[in-house]
């Protein structure tokens, strides 16, 4: 056997997509479970598709070769180099039998087969299933799997993977095997094994054709408590498909199993979803309202992958938002039917406005369907899944319900059982609509935020208003020439009275939802008797940025009455966003922060309108985060953003004390609930606490409230509170939940975030010093984000200090991460991607790190990938 592999990774394109040569119609896996040495036999039914004088090419990473056969004959006629296995001179259709030996407990990656904590378990989503056996591990390559599983029967009690179980017993040796099969063809990608020892929860849900499906939950010993709302979020997910997209389930049985060391979020393997256990575990000691509204998330979109993503599933990995985007959009709607939809709304945009249109400006930068890939594990990004379900969005809006769910129809009648594209999936909403979306389909292939530029003007003589609009993308390190898209622009007049403005012109009603498809429109509305208040892009109608020349009055004016709750926050953030610019640029024009009283008073209005929604509430009222701010200047000036952020903060707390005070007090609850009701009045009531934290009683009433949280949400809202605030009780607080909670890690990664997140100046030695903390572990994903993350992401001020030691200490855990998971230590790494957008001297700090990266021998290719882009930008 010959491993060789290339001096450089090599890309992949879109264009390049030719078909397999060779299927796999049937696949029989026999694992043989031990830690260091795991048998694993895989019996194929191969098939050539074309000319069989070429020879069959499987794909395998780690992996000992014990015996290769062809029809039950020992083949001998095979090369592997590469990862490649080469066997030549098959038949037209054969059985294919390998046989190879793996080693799950040092397999570090997290990726194929490994041994999380005490239990083995596989994440083959993208290309983890090579690291298993030699296969076709693409995903157009469909085949039912039936697999046996066996290992000691006292230390793996519970032996699981796909589809159903069909057989079961005990072998020589103490040890024991269940056999599995799954009915529906499927991708490599999708196969899951779990093996271990685990509490069970079990329940069932009777479908709507009157099937009952077995639910089970697996989770760590001691956790059987912290399941109950997992299995909610279950059976409410079942419910909610069948009754929005009539998708009903189609095996006996739905597992989930939760494990500690894992990758990704949750992973929607057929029938056997393995879940991180972030997105699994809570009870209200453990657990903060925003985890237990995770888990429900989380929780929806792996089930509903089980249609789009199982189903129908992608025909290569460009197409990822096929089943990514219209997934995140099936789990926000679940959760906006469920909660606040204005508040999941305003949750959803920050994360695009934020993160995603950051990854659009940086060295990243790619379409929701990329045209070409060195490393697919880096293109499981923002912009695939968040902006890709803002382009399903964008179709909803443009079609309505009624059409979405008929082209929806269309789609699975057509592509059910195989492997689609994008273009399959706008063809069949475009086809079952009678909508045109030629010009729409822009948005798959083009990269970047465009942003509209608007401007208005009102005739009174004639009673028209007009509203022109021009749209822009900037080049991108991707693409340098752009074109216009179509894009959704909702709008709504208001009268100064409040009343809304009907949309007319001649003599035509006119929808709200406006067209812009050219790259600049004016559209003119008529019968407006006077001068009207426009709110743009209601519900962020489009993934853009937009300009127009609001002025304050008319913000305010929007913040109280635009019929849209989303429109009222966002009003608000566009008042927020107008002063904070002006502070930044007075800042480094050595002058001082202003904030008009007038300015303070409209978020007074909001807080005391006893109307809304408490949870609206305490979003209008929260700030854009740094990170958010950086996006709109050209050039970052971290120092600034932060100070220009504080100084308005401070303002509000000062300014609003007795509000927030009174707030305080009348919201106090005397029990726990995770009802909308309950989870808004906390949500306002600690937002409240965060501003009395900056004033002269802060210290004393968040060291109250600590001692008084008869719950995680109340604890973590004390000690988030302290820690931003720099409070004297901070390091007693954190003391006292680390001495509490330093056994259980899931917990300690709340505890993390907070030390990543310190806004001190010996920020990063503290964080140096808690990667030494008992229940920090380097190897596990879950702390290395809290804490790693935390501190490069989401503290800008230090880690971009200016000795360029936070670069420094990125680039040392990347030396580390690049050979135990290189997965992980690639999504570490964005901050030090961006390097263009910071002043000359950070540039270069930056960039030798970067530099000192890419000359690091045996640079994984997930690293190669990104910091290749970002030098050679």
């Amino acid at each position: 056997m010959t491993d060789v592999t290339t001096a450089a990774p090599q890309a992949k394109y879109r264009k390049d997509y030719l078909p397999p040569v060779y299927t796999i119609s049937d696949i029989d896996l026999d694992f043989d479970l031990y830690d260091n040495d795991t048998r694993v036999i895989a019996t194929s039914k191969v098939q050539c598709l074309g000319d069989n004088s070429k020879p069959l090419v499987l794909i395998g990473e780690d992996q000992q070769i014990v015996k290769v056969e062809v029809d039950g004959q020992v083949w001998t006629d095979y090369h592997y180099a590469g990862n490649e296995l080469t066997i030549n001179a098959v038949p037209v259709q054969f059985e294919l039998k390998i046989e190879t030996i793996i080693d799950p407990k040092n397999n570090t990656s997290l990726d194929g087969l490994y041994k999380s904590g005490d239990a083995f378990c596989t994440q083959c989503e993208a290309e983890g299933f090579r690291r298993i056996t030699f296969y076709l591990d693409r995903p157009d390559v469909l085949a039912k799997f039936t697999t046996k599983v066996t290992a000691d029967k006292t230390a793996y009690p519970f032996l699981l993977s796909n589809g159903n179980p069909i057989a079961k017993g005990d072998v020589a040796g103490g040890r024991h095997f269940v056999q599995w099969q799954d009915p529906y063809p499927k991708p490599s990608y999708l196969f899951a094994l779990v093996a271990g020892d685990f509490d069970l929860l079990k329940d069932s849900f009777t479908t709507v054709s009157g099937r009952e499906v077995a639910l089970e939950i697996f989770v760590d010993k001691g956790n059987l408590d912290r399941a109950e709302h997992a299995m909610t979020s279950l059976k409410n997910s079942m419910k909610w498909d069948e009754e929005r997209f009539g998708l009903e389930y189609d095996l006996d049985i739905y597992m989930i199993v939760a494990v500690d060391f894992f990758n990704m979020g949750a992973m929607e393997n057929k029938g056997l979803n393995v879940f991180n256990s972030k997105y699994v575990l809570a009870n209200s000691q453990t657990a903060t309202d925003t985890d237990y509204l995770g888990i429900e998330a989380v929780i929806g979109h792996e089930y509903f992958h089980n249609w789009t993503g199982n189903r129908v599933t992608c025909r290569d990995w460009f197409q990822l938002s096929l089943k990514e985007g219209l997934t995140v959009f099936r789990d926000q709607e679940f959760s906006s039917d469920l909660g606040s939809r204005a508040v999941n709304r305003i949750n959803n945009v920050r994360i695009v406005r934020g993160a995603q249109f950051a990854e659009d400006a940086s060295p990243m930068s790619h379409p929701i369907r990329p045209e070409k890939v060195i490393q697919m594990n880096n293109f499981y990004t923002l912009t695939v899944y968040e902006k890709g379900s803002e382009v399903i969005r964008m179709m909803h809006t443009l079609l309505g319900e009624t059409n979405f769910q008929k082209g929806m129809k269309l789609y699975f009648e057509r592509h059910d059982g195989t492997a689609a594209t994008c273009d399959d999936f706008v063809a069949a909403m475009e086809d079952a609509s009678g909508i045109d979306l030629t010009k729409f389909r822009g948005w798959y292939s083009q990269s970047g935020t465009p942003n509209v530029s608007l401007t208005s003007d009102y005739h009174a003589e004639t009673k028209q208003f007009s509203l022109t609009a021009t749209q822009k993308t900037a080049a991108t390190a991707d693409q340098a020439e752009k074109h216009s898209l179509h894009i959704p622009l909702d709008i709504e007049l208001y009268y100064q009275d409040g009343s809304i403005v009907e949309l007319m012109s001649e003599g035509e009603a006119v929808h709200h939802v406006l067209n812009l498809t050219e790259e600049s429109q004016t559209f003119v509305f008529d019968n407006v008797e006077t001068k009207p208040v426009i709110s743009l892009f209601r519900e962020f109608s489009a993934p853009v940025t937009f300009d127009y020349p609001y002025s304050d009055e008319e913000l305010s004016f929007l913040m109280v009455h635009a019929s849209n709750e989303f429109a009222r926050w966002d009003a608000g953030q566009m008042l927020l966003a107008k002063y904070i610019k002006q502070n930044v640029a007075a800042i480094q024009a050595g002058s001082d922060c202003q904030l008009p009283d007038s300015v303070v008073d409209a978020f007074r209005g909001v807080l005391l309108n006893k109307d809304l929604d408490p949870a609206l509430i305490a979003e209008v009222l929260s700030l854009p985060s740094e990170n958010e701010i950086a996006g709109w200047f050209d050039t970052v000036d971290v120092d600034a953003i932060s100070t220009a952020r504080g100084y308005i903060r401070q303002v509000f707390a000062t300014e609003m004390a007795d509000e927030f005070a009174a707030l305080y007090r009348s919201l106090a609850q005397e029990r726990y609930d995770i009802d909308h009701a309950a989870m808004a009045s906390r949500s306002l009531r600690n937002l409240a606490l965060s501003y009395l934290s900056l004033t002269d009683n802060g210290n004393k009433l968040v060291e109250a409230h600590f001692n008084q949280a008869t719950n995680m949400t109340d604890t973590m809202a004390a000690m988030s509170a302290a820690n931003s605030a720099s409070l004297v009780c901070r390091e007693s607080l954190m003391t006292q939940f680390s001495d509490k909670w330093q056994h259980d890690g899931l917990v300690m990664d709340k505890w993390f975030i907070l030390q990543g997140t310190n806004p001190a100046s010996d920020s990063l030695a503290n964080v140096r010093q808690q990667m030494s903390h008992p229940a920090f572990d380097i190897t596990n994903p879950n702390r290395t984000r809290n804490l790693v993350a935390s501190f490069c992401s989401n503290n800008p001020v230090y880690f971009h200090a200016k000795d360029g030691s936070g670069y420094q200490f990125l680039v040392e855990i990347m030396e580390i991460l690049n050979k135990s998971n290189p997965q992980l230590a690639s999504r570490l790494l964005d901050p030090l991607l961006k390097y263009r957008r910071y002043d000359q001297a950070r540039q270069q700090l930056m960039r030798n790190e970067l530099e000192k990266l890419a000359n690091m021998q045996d640079l994984a290719a997930d690293l190669f990938e990104k910091v290749n882009k970002a030098l050679n930008v």
